[in-house]
């Protein structure tokens, strides 16, 4: 363990934080995964911290996340009071998330509890933007009041210092992060594999890769899996009357051992979104030494450097999706070079021990604050994310 990180030589005692996930960190969904990869690291190795992780919102139906807020507040006010909690970390992303973990941080303030934000959401920029004023007043108050910031890269720093100044300071980068690859990668074989991991949406650019593969008929030997839930029938459907299912796989929602031997079987990563935070579907592929063809939106950018980690191509232009694609299909040293890169990038820069101990340093960080102490800044700035 990097023991520099952390401000354990302050403290006598471990820092307990309770970690609110929407499913309490059983790698359902990207923040969950990302929760369940930071739980097993922090539980392999004793490092100052004892973090518990919790769900607000529950695997089950939407009804039954008031059950689980609840739970979550009520363990707010009990180990508060017990003396167990010191920090809650609070993963933020859009809608019900956003309306759960408005009243979660009133929780913490009441009982006099330090909070970090760590905000997610692809489509949290617009979904503020289109709040009402009461929502508007109270995810300012969120930010305004939480001990500090987390957010995946410069774009959503910008965001946040503009909407709430004073913030400014407390505001930290830290990207998202993988495990090393679960699988072996092998890749697709004969023909290049393309791979699609995500939900099945007009966001997620699916409508435009499905026209850019069409695109690509002509070119031979390539193969895709569009994987994820979402619009699956409609999705299988058009690519039969496209006549394209001999060559496009559509498997539906893929849980964690079957996207790491997907990733494993895969030559090319592909998500031509239009609206994105820092996704981990790009993250994994450059662990797998992938190449990647995505567009610039969201802390996109601050990972996939064109023509060196990846190629990057405009939102909704199926025209330079199909030529990108086609490109790195028919180039294969083109598409070892940008995987090789991207891994080599992806182990320096996005790998989950670094990214665990950059958590803890952010929570020691708050608790610190809290108590009045002195803040370490040189030990939570942001990454140098320089390929």
């Amino acid at each position: 363990m990097t023991r520099h990180y952390l401000r354990n030589a302050s403290i006598d005692q471990p820092l307990n934080v309770l970690v609110a996930t929407p499913a309490g960190g059983t790698g359902q969904g990207g923040i969950d995964r990302i929760m369940a990869a930071l739980k097993a690291e922090l539980e392999r190795r004793p490092n100052g911290v004892i973090a518990r992780f919790a769900p607000t919102r529950g695997k089950g139906a939407l009804a039954l996340s008031l059950f689980h807020l609840t739970h979550f507040c009520a363990r707010i006010a009990a180990w508060r009071l017990q003396r167990r909690l010191d920090l809650v970390h609070i993963n933020l992303s859009s809608r019900g998330s956003t309306y759960r973990k408005i009243v979660i941080a009133a929780c913490a303030r009441m009982m006099r509890v330090p909070y970090v934000i760590h905000l997610h959401g692809s489509e949290f920029r617009s979904f503020w933007s289109n709040s009402s004023p009461i929502v508007d007043r109270s995810i300012h108050a969120l930010f305004e009041k939480a001990s500090r910031i987390i957010v995946l890269g410069t774009p959503w720093q910008a965001f946040i210092a503009e909407r709430v100044p004073n913030a400014h300071g407390r505001i930290v980068i830290v990207p998202n992060a993988v495990e090393e690859p679960r699988v072996a990668h092998v890749g697709g074989g004969a023909s290049v594999h393309i791979l699609f991991l995500g939900r099945i949406s007009d966001r997620k650019g699916v409508p435009h890769l499905v026209k850019a593969l069409a695109r690509m008929k002509d070119v031979p030997g390539w193969r895709a899996t569009l994987a994820g839930d979402g619009a699956v029938d409609d999705l299988k459907s058009e690519i039969t009357a496209l006549g394209l299912a001999d060559r496009v796989t559509v498997p539906g929602w893929l849980g964690p051992e079957e996207t790491a031997r997907l990733l494993a079987t895969g030559d090319i990563l592909t998500l031509p979104s239009h609206a994105e935070n820092l996704p981990m579907s790009i993250i994994e592929a450059m662990a797998s030494g992938l190449g990647v063809v995505a567009t610039p939106v969201g802390a996109v950018e601050d990972i996939v450097k064109d023509g060196k980690t990846g190629l990057l191509v405009p939102p909704g232009d199926d025209s330079a999706l199909a030529d990108a694609l086609s490109r790195l299909v028919q180039d294969g040293e083109l598409r070892q070079r940008l995987g090789a890169a991207a891994q080599a990038f992806q182990r320096r820069h996005l790998s989950i021990g670094p990214y665990a101990d950059r958590i803890c340093a952010v929570w020691q960080d708050a608790a610190a604050a809290h108590r009045g102490e002195a803040s370490l800044p040189a030990l939570v700035t942001p990454t140098d994310l320089k390929a």
